[in-house]
């Protein structure tokens, strides 16, 4: 079996579960304009790690 396929629903659902507990977590984030956009800018691009590793392993023959 082709890892692609794997690959692609594994990112799928993980990327939901991400995106859900990003918004979670964003209403313990004070509201003042700084903290949300550190929070913001950490949860936008935590994704990207092991996103860029499942790509990888779906790529490797």
């Amino acid at each position: 079996m082709s890892r692609v396929p794997i690959a692609a629903t594994v990112g799928i659902l993980g990327f939901l579960l991400y995106v859900g507990l990003a918004v979670a977590l964003a209403d313990a984030v004070p509201r003042h304009w700084a903290w949300q956009a550190l929070y913001f800018l950490a949860a936008g691009l935590a994704w990207v790690w092991p996103a860029l590793r499942l790509i990888l392993w779906a790529a490797r023959k």
